[in-house]
């Protein structure tokens, strides 16, 4: 990262689901690099199982790391971004954000939820110089994702290339999964004057997905 680009790289440990680390973390980065231009919410975790025996801690996890650090991050960035009357907002959202799938009941709120903030913050802050969209990946092999594959393995007790095929790519008709790179291109795009009308806009990067 730090070869990509000047400016320097600073790392920070904390806990997404507790406000007072995300605040801590702004401000670390406010002290180092003079303000926040950018916010790029992508902390997520799964759990999947029927509603009825969706464990309440797994539920309670998955709504504060997928949905509420993202609030956290943008009610934190957004004054300095007021004030300079500049700043970007991308919120890694998912597929899902915008169709349910079954036992996935926590993932689907959380990413439904945030697609609903990225909406709000945008109409909030439209006419002031910042964005704030989100986009909306279909499968994307990620170590996220690779867990799945081998949970979803051990319950229909099949292959892993025919959980991939049959279970986890059933409904993206590319039939491939969605490359990491082709995501942060769009949130790069997103972050540029280019994108500067695009706005409370949900972006599906999906395979075909959710033209179904």
């Amino acid at each position: 990262i730090e070869r990509a680009g000047p400016g320097g790289i600073e790392t920070l440990q904390g806990d997404v689901r507790r406000y007072a680390d995300m605040e801590q973390a702004l401000a670390a980065a406010v002290g180092r690099f003079g303000g926040v231009d950018i916010v790029v919410n992508n902390a997520g975790i799964q759990h999947v199982a029927p509603v009825h025996e969706f464990p309440l801690d797994k539920w309670d996890a998955i709504i504060a790391i997928n949905l509420s650090s993202a609030f956290h991050a943008i009610r934190s960035a957004l004054p300095g971004m007021l004030t300079r009357r500049w700043g970007r907002i991308v919120n890694i959202a998912s597929a899902h954000g915008l169709v349910a799938s079954p036992f996935k009941s926590a993932y689907v709120s959380a990413k439904h939820g945030l697609v609903g903030l990225t909406k709000t913050v945008a109409l909030e802050t439209a006419g002031k110089g910042i964005t704030c969209n989100a986009i909306c990946p279909g499968y994307v092999l990620t170590p996220l994702v690779e867990k799945q594959i081998d949970d979803q393995a051990k319950v229909h007790k099949i292959p892993r290339d025919e959980v991939i095929s049959k279970v986890i790519l059933e409904r993206q008709p590319s039939k491939e999964f969605v490359k990491i790179e082709e995501v942060a291109a769009l949130t790069v795009f997103l972050c540029t004057e280019g994108a500067a009308s695009i706005t409370g806009t949900s972006i599906s990067i999906d395979g075909g997905w959710t033209a179904q």
